[in-house]
């Protein structure tokens, strides 16, 4: 079932994207060469404490995953397309980092993630990530009112099909709410004009997946967590909350530029 927010409700969620905002810039900010995964997850664990916020990551186990999720962020690196566990793992000159956060304040959910070079960044991947955040920006375009989950979801798709990327069959956005994954699915691939119709209120996580070598093809790593492409491709993941409002879409994740 759809749950439809008021317009106290969207601020309240605006609040709690905020603090997932600022914690993904800390980490952003943070992220370098030498630093650890585990150490970023340190950085967004302290903005949310600071907030008095907690996180819907940490504990999180779905009906898939063998072993409750141990951290405030998912830190996916290179080949890992989403839900990447922090570990030890020192970052190097040129991997490519995504990272996704969650907060929830005052009983409302926030969800938000980013992808980013540390060091000297490979042009291919710049174009990866550049292609990402169009991709998010045509789906948010996407999400008004009178159109359709499907409106959404070709948005998306098309512009990661015409430069050639891969889309991970079977994962995308979602609503958000009191829970950080609610109804309805968001596809990001899909037929425009089919689907769900987007009615104020409605608050929603969109968030492409790309891999670069053009291939969908994907596997579950042995965390039981991680998804990597099954080709050693690298993957870039990109997400904003967005609620859809009398005036447009409004995003709710809004964070400062690096």
């Amino acid at each position: 079932m759809v749950e439809l927010k008021t317009d106290t409700s969207i601020d309240a969620m605006r609040a709690a994207g905020q603090v997932v905002g600022r914690a993904l810039t800390a980490v952003r900010r943070a992220a370098d060469v030498g630093v650890s995964l585990l150490e970023l997850d340190e950085v967004a664990r302290e903005v949310l404490r600071e907030a008095g916020a907690t996180s819907p990551f940490l504990g999180y186990r779905p009906s898939f995953a063998p072993t409750p999720f141990p951290a405030v962020i998912c830190a996916s690196v290179n080949d890992a397309i989403v839900h990447g566990i922090p570990t030890r793992y020192r970052l190097r000159d040129g991997d490519l980092v995504s990272i996704d956060c969650g907060a929830t304040l005052d009983g409302w959910a926030g969800d938000s993630a980013i992808s980013f070079a540390v060091g000297r960044p490979r042009p291919a991947d710049l174009r990866l990530v550049e292609t990402a955040e169009r991709a998010l920006a045509a789906g948010i375009e996407a999400a008004v009112a009178g159109n359709r989950i499907g409106d959404i979801a070709h948005a998306v798709g098309r512009i990661c099909r015409t430069a050639g990327y891969g889309i991970p069959d079977g994962f995308g956005g979602h609503g958000v709410g009191r829970r950080m994954h609610e109804d309805p699915d968001v596809p990001n691939e899909g037929r425009p004009g089919r689907g769900l119709p987007l009615r104020p209120g409605m608050v929603l996580a969109i968030e492409p997946m790309l891999i670069a070598s053009g291939k969908d093809a994907y596997y579950e790593a042995g965390d039981g967590w991680t998804l990597r492409t099954a080709d050693g491709s690298r993957a870039a993941h990109v997400e904003h909350t967005v609620a859809i409002t009398d005036s447009g879409p409004r995003i709710l994740t809004a964070r400062e530029a690096p």
